[in-house]
C-alpha cells in the first residue's frame, strides 16, 4: 500500500485560471480522510491531480514512488478511483451490471476474479437488485451508488468520492457510512470531498480544510470544527450539534448528539 504526498504543487486551467496554488499534503495509506471547503475552494482539482484526470503545472504529485506525470491516467486510475459528483459524467453501459463489469473486464482479470469482484460490489453497494435495470431509469441518488460500485469493482488501493451525499436522503447517507466504514476496515485510503458537515464529522478521522486554492489547516473533526478561526476563513459552519453545544455555553469539543447527551446530563 502506497501513501498519497502532493509536494508544492499548482494547477493552472488553459486559459489562465489557477485553480490550486503551492499545495503540499500528504495522506498516509489507510487512512480516511474528508477535503472540505466552500466552491472554488480547489478540492475537485485537487482530487483530480490525485488521480492522473489532472497532471501539475507546477510540482510533483507522488503515490508511493510514482509520479503521476510519468503514467497515463489509465495506469494511475488502477490505484487510485475517482468517482465523481455527477454520476451522468461516469456511467455509459446499458445496465448495472455491465457498467460494474466494465472496469474489472478492461484489466483483463480471470473470469472467476472479475465475477468476484462484481459480486461483491453489488453487494456491498446494495446495487445486486438493481443489476439488469438500466442506469438511466434509476433515480439520480441510485445512479452515484451505480458508479461507486464500479470504482469499488476495480479493486483500486485509494478510493476518491466527490460530494457523495449529493442528493442523498437520511437511507443513502447511512448507506454512505457503511461502505466508507467497510472499505475503510479493509484497509483502502479513503478521500472524500464534502459540503455535509454533520457527516464529516461522524465518518472521517481527519479533515482537510481548503480556501483560496490552499489547504489552510488540517486536523481531527474534533479540532477542525472547534477552530473558529480556520472555520471563518473556509466561510464553513460547526455542524449542528457543536453549534447548539456553543450556544449553551459549552467549550469543550462536541461533535456527536451521543458526547452531547452525555455532556448535558453530566453538567
Amino acid at each position: 500500500m502506497r501513501d498519497l504526498k502532493l509536494s508544492n504543487v499548482s494547477y493552472e486551467y488553459p486559459g489562465g485560471f489557477l485553480a490550486v496554488e503551492d499545495l503540499s499534503l500528504e495522506i498516509k495509506s489507510g487512512e480516511n480522510v474528508a477535503i472540505v471547503g466552500q466552491n472554488g475552494a480547489g478540492k475537485t482539482t485537487t482530487v483530480k491531480l490525485m488521480n492522473g484526470l489532472l497532471r501539475p503545472t507546477r510540482g510533483d504529485v507522488l503515490i508511493g514512488e510514482m509520479n503521476t506525470k510519468d503514467f497515463t491516467t489509465a495506469q494511475v486510475s488502477r490505484i487510485v478511483g475517482y468517482v465523481f459528483q455527477n454520476p451522468d459524467d461516469q456511467i455509459f453501459n446499458a445496465t448495472v451490471e455491465s457498467e460494474i463489469r466494465f472496469g474489472p473486464k478492461m484489466m483483463k482479470l480471470s473470469p472467476a476474479e472479475e465475477d468476484k469482484r462484481i459480486e461483491e460490489a453489488l453487494s456491498l453497494t446494495g446495487m445486486d437488485k438493481f443489476r439488469k435495470e438500466n442506469p438511466f431509469n434509476l433515480p439520480l441518488s441510485i445512479r452515484k451508488f451505480v458508479t461507486i460500485a464500479a470504482v469499488i469493482a476495480m479493486g483500486t488501493e485509494v478510493l476518491i468520492f466527490d460530494e457523495p451525499t449529493a442528493g442523498q436522503d437520511l437511507d443513502g447517507n447511512r448507506q454512505l457510512a457503511k461502505i466508507l466504514k467497510e472499505l475503510h476496515a479493509a484497509g483502502k485510503t479513503i478521500i472524500t470531498i464534502s459540503h455535509d458537515m454533520e457527516f464529516v464529522a461522524e465518518n472521517f478521522e481527519k479533515v482537510i480544510v481548503m480556501a483560496n486554492r490552499k489547504i489552510i489547516t488540517e486536523g481531527t473533526p474534533k479540532e477542525i470544527f472547534w477552530d473558529f478561526d480556520s472555520l471563518e476563513k473556509a466561510m464553513l459552519k460547526q455542524p449542528h450539534v457543536s453549534r447548539v453545544m456553543c450556544r449553551l455555553g459549552f467549550s469543550e469539543p462536541v461533535i456527536s448528539i451521543d458526547e452531547a447527551v452525555e455532556k448535558i446530563y453530566a453538567a
